[in-house]
């Protein structure tokens, strides 16, 4: 699958899942589209490889049965 990319040069191009996160991480594009609309970076959100903080919120996941 390939996905539309705008640079920040201005021209448009499609490129391959793998390179969007490269062209993200090194600020080379602008936006990019998904099939649920166009995200534009810095600011819609995003998810990112480097931004895996721990949650500190309630813990959901356990068993109600000890």
């Amino acid at each position: 699958m390939l996905l539309r990319v705008l640079y920040k040069k201005g021209f448009y191009d499609f490129v391959k899942p793998e390179v969007l996160n490269r062209l993200i991480e090194t600020e080379q594009i602008d936006r990019f589209y998904r099939s649920s609309g166009e995200v534009t970076l810095g600011i819609d959100t995003i998810r990112s490889a480097h931004n895996k903080e721990s949650y500190t919120g309630i813990e959901r996941r356990k068993s109600l049965n000890h």
